[in-house]
């Protein structure tokens, strides 16, 4: 019987991607994330499969725009699943907001990352957004 989902291959097709029987469990996995997650969160969720070859399969998705890479400053690199159906342009991207009390990093969807004024002549291929506080649920721990 065939447990993978149809859906999984086509996300890894269409992005350029073959699917491979690991390459389809990490997407499974990544799909249950509903904000960032790192690598270490991926080997609780995949205890089955070794970190090099995570390591190996997150760098292919994001050099395949399935996965954008979050650097929030914790020291552990994060990643979010990419929402479109193609390579992301610097205009769709949005912000993140990294919670300093329980170090969660959250998507923040509809938060597009601003224009910004670079000079002629460069090439921006990524922009990095960040607000740092507190989220809700740390806030109001906070006022109890």
């Amino acid at each position: 019987m065939n447990d993978r989902k149809p859906e999984l291959d086509d996300i890894l097709t269409l992005h350029g991607i073959r699917p491979t029987a690991v390459r389809i469990l990490v997407c499974k996995a990544m799909a249950g994330f509903h904000d960032t997650f790192s690598m270490n969160d991926l080997e609780e969720v995949l205890d089955s499969v070794d970190k090099s070859t995570l390591f190996r399969t997150l760098t292919l998705f994001a050099e395949h725009h399935l996965v954008h890479v979050i650097e929030d400053g914790s020291g552990s690199t994060k990643y979010c699943m990419c929402r479109n159906d193609h390579a992301c342009s610097v205009e769709e991207l949005h912000c993140h907001f990294y919670c300093e009390a329980c170090h969660k990093t959250f998507c923040l969807d509809h938060t597009h990352i601003p224009a910004v004024r670079y000079p002629a002549g460069f090439e921006v291929r990524q922009v990095d957004y960040l607000l740092k506080g507190r989220c809700a649920a740390c806030r109001n721990k906070r006022h109890e």
